[in-house]
């Protein structure tokens, strides 16, 4: 973990609302952790296509969680991933 993680700014989850409002983050090379905390069934687009949405929260603070939102490939390959994971 130490070699994946050298270079890199851990942002926690809870605290990337306030440094995305605050700090220019595409010029850093950052990482965050996340917890599903919950999952909705799958739905269909509009388009046709199938996606997934899965809450995050990284368990220090949890009123602040995130919303993420899976399409295609990422959809596919992850969509039966349990909630509860890391």
């Amino acid at each position: 973990m130490d070699r994946k993680m050298a270079n890199r700014k851990l942002i926690r989850l809870s605290q990337l609302k306030n440094k995305l409002a605050t700090e220019n983050l595409e010029e850093t090379d950052w990482v965050t952790f996340g917890v599903i905390i919950k999952k909705v069934t799958p739905q269909g687009a509009n388009n046709g296509r199938t996606f997934s949405i899965w809450r995050l929260n990284d368990l220090r603070d949890l009123n602040q969680s995130v919303s993420l939102f899976l399409f295609g490939d990422v959809h596919k390959e992850h969509w039966k991933t349990d909630q509860g994971t890391v």
